[in-house]
């Protein structure tokens, strides 16, 4: 358990979520994440150099993506502070978030900066040297479809995993119709009043689309929203699957940021000081081979524990879903009512970017427990490898 590690309150912002190829397909993510963080910044009066530390996460290699940590600290304004890059699939938010907090906790830093992005769009293409190949061929890999596509490991694709958790745990196609039709009706609520709740934590992002044009990215892009009938019409991904391609998400490209630092800090940089947002504990799991979806309820189990408090204490579920099955298998485990997580959104309906999923769902998270006038938040998902990581944090 963590005693230490605060978050101010609104000391963080989400982008808008695009789908690849979209708006943000050629932008390159660590240069936009640090831009958008510095302006981020300069929209709360911050000075970049309080910053003593950035944690980059960031999943999708781009170019010269081996500076991340000091090149993102650089363009962002905090010239001279270090930073390192965290690259964990799709733990990488709950990994930097944690390790931020175990710096303040340790006393290393008293201030880290994660900035959590990443662009699937355009993934790269890499060559790899074969000597013994005929004519000196090399191994090509297509560095987002071929590991979406196969756990090398494991041996399948995600998709397989979802199958194989969904068979064992008895998921039924009815059941991931309709998660994901609540999960709409969700994520429809985030955008009531003008998008009021998401108004509360997402920065816009700019796109220099030329020498004098500048674009602004200030809500959500390529959602196809999704109807009974046309889910109830979609062919399973996999035969005798219970997935379609409506009850699974879709790659995205954006950015987060969270400042993680002491409670005297957080108070100084709060936009409300009566809000305090502790970070508390942190959870992880393996489950066997080829059933990823499995691991989740484990590692929030792991984080509860830690925390020292049991499922019945939680004030807010979120967690990252990228198939349906996900959230139905964790709410069976955990004794939780599917239906009453993720109240604002997920990742089943807005996209997945990779890194920054997982803050977003955080974020979404400590807004809807400063709704409800405070309470424990957990966020669980999913991560490549069969593993998962989980976070709980108190908003006060």
């Amino acid at each position: 358990m963590l005693t230490k590690a605060y978050i101010p309150y609104r000391g963080y912002y989400s982008t808008p979520f695009v789908r690849w190829q979209g708006s943000l397909a050629n932008e390159h993510s660590i240069v936009l994440g640090a831009n958008t963080s510095r302006r981020f910044f300069e929209s709360k009066g911050w000075d970049p150099k309080m910053v003593e530390y950035v944690l980059v996460g960031s999943t999708v290699y781009q170019k010269q993506w081996f500076y991340s940590g000091p090149w993102a600290a650089g363009m962002m304004g905090a010239a001279g502070v270090p930073g390192v890059l965290v690259s964990q699939a799709c733990s990488t938010s709950a990994f930097a978030v944690y390790q931020a907090g175990m710096g303040v906790e340790t006393g290393l830093f008293g201030n880290g900066w994660c900035l959590l992005a990443d662009r699937c769009s355009n993934g790269p293409h890499a060559s790899w040297p074969n000597p013994n190949g005929p004519g000196g061929q090399v191994i090509s890999e297509d560095w987002v479809m071929d590991n979406f596509g196969k756990d090398p490991w494991a041996g399948g694709a995600m998709i397989q995993t979802a199958e194989n958790v969904s068979r064992e745990s008895g998921v039924t196609r009815a059941e991931c119709d309709a998660i994901t039709l609540r999960r709409q009706e969700q994520y429809e609520a985030s955008l009531a009043g003008d998008r009021a709740f998401q108004k509360r934590y997402m920065f816009p992002v700019e796109v220099q689309v030329s020498k004098k044009k500048t674009v602004s990215v200030a809500a959500d892009e390529g959602i196809f929203p999704s109807t009974k009938e046309g889910l109830a019409g979609l062919r399973p991904v996999l035969p005798d699957g219970v997935h379609t391609f409506g009850t699974q998400t879709h790659p995205a490209d954006g950015n987060c940021g969270v400042c993680v630092t002491t409670r005297e800090k957080a108070k100084e940089l709060s936009a409300d000081p009566k809000v305090e947002i502790r970070l508390v504990s942190f959870g992880f799991a393996r489950t066997k081979k080829a059933f990823m979806a499995a691991a989740v309820a484990p590692s929030a189990q792991m984080a509860l524990a830690n925390a020292g408090i049991k499922a019945s204490d939680l004030a807010v579920v979120t967690t990252h879903n990228p198939f349906a099955a996900n959230d139905i298998v964790m709410a069976k485990a955990m004794g939780l009512d599917a239906n009453a997580m993720n109240n604002y959104g997920s990742s089943l309906i807005y996209g997945h970017p990779q890194a920054p999923t997982g803050a977003r769902a955080m974020i979404e998270g400590i807004e809807e427990a400063a709704m409800k006038g405070g309470g424990y938040v957990l966020y669980s998902g999913c991560a490549a490898g069969d593993t998962a990581a989980s976070v709980v944090l108190k908003v006060g």
